[in-house]
């Protein structure tokens, strides 16, 4: 039986007015975690409404079961949300998707469940695969990976200045023990890096990006963007939550290009002038209120960008 924490949908009111909730409109949420946004969005259908989720981590989906297995107008599938370009088609639903939700990263039952290997707050063991069942665990990868490859994924996905300290550090403790929990390596971190940031735990940066390598997080972001234009209606949106800049770049870049084209050179002006915009950004980026953040201190660094499907 799936354990029970707690879970605060970030952004909710924005979300769903950014999506636009039609009462009999198709909904599809890529990144169900414990249904804090699917279940707003289920409460404001009517019954030809109708709410797709995915998730990969098994627990969200038997959560999902759980709460929502009894409702016609809701169905969940296990897996990443670079799938739901092949659920839709499968479900002659390509094109008439009236809103797309994707909240990024990890959720709060994910990072609170100590034995998940998120946390450096808890002590587990060092795994950080959203779906267990799949892929290598992070003490693997970090048992195996060289100084070079731990190095750059610290810095590129962490942006972590102190990488190549942390990166020796792991080297030195694995040729004399197996790094295999979530308190081993805080502490590695904390030890290896020279200064610490206030109210900022030194290990916050690493986690995060051996979190991201390891579960191709910003890959998977890239490629699902790709499929959303095919997969909205006409006036159909896509709202993302991001929580870390480079997830946040990827999105803004990618509405950017989708409504303004492939820019052409300078010494070309002519060039591209027949383009056709698929998306429009649907006003600016928000970020929670402080009264959000202080009910809710995850949503600090949350980011929503909105977009709507023009033909």
């Amino acid at each position: 039986m799936t354990q029970e924490y707690s879970h605060q949908p970030v952004l909710l009111k924005e979300v769903l007015a950014g999506l636009s909730i039609q009462p009999g409109g198709i909904y599809v949420d890529g990144t169900f975690g414990r249904g804090g946004h699917a279940g707003a969005i289920l409460a404001m259908l009517g019954p030809e409404g109708r709410l797709l989720a995915m998730d990969k981590d098994p627990e969200a989906v038997q959560s999902a079961t759980q709460q929502f297995g009894g409702d016609p107008r809701f169905e969940i599938e296990q897996g990443s949300f670079v799938m739901l370009g092949s659920m839709l088609e499968q479900q002659h639903l390509q094109g008439r998707v009236n809103g797309l939700l994707l909240d990024l990263g990890v959720s709060s039952p994910q990072l609170d469940d100590a034995s998940r290997g998120f946390s450096f707050s808890e002590d587990g063991p060092l795994d950080m695969r959203m779906d267990p069942a799949h892929g290598i665990s992070a003490a693997q990868w970090l048992q195996e990976a060289d100084e070079q490859q731990i190095s750059k994924v610290l810095k590129v996905y962490g942006e972590e200045r102190f990488s190549r300290r942390i990166a020796r550090a792991i080297i030195a403790l694995r040729n004399t023990q197996p790094l295999q929990s979530t308190r081993q390596l805080a502490e590695l971190i904390a030890a290896a890096v020279p200064v610490h940031e206030k109210r900022k735990h030194p290990a916050t940066r690493s986690f995060q990006a051996i979190r991201i390598y390891i579960n191709h997080e910003l890959d998977d972001v890239a490629a699902v963007l790709e499929q959303v234009p095919d997969m909205l209606a006409p006036r159909g949106r896509m709202a993302v939550i991001s929580f870390h800049s480079l997830e946040d770049r990827i999105v803004k870049r990618f509405i950017r290009d989708e409504y303004r084209g492939e820019q052409p050179p300078q010494e070309f002006p002519l060039a591209g002038m027949d383009y056709r915009p698929r998306l429009k950004p649907v006003g600016k980026a928000v970020r929670a209120g402080d009264a959000e953040v202080a009910a809710n201190p995850r949503a600090r660094s949350a980011v929503l960008r909105v977009a709507e499907r023009l033909q």
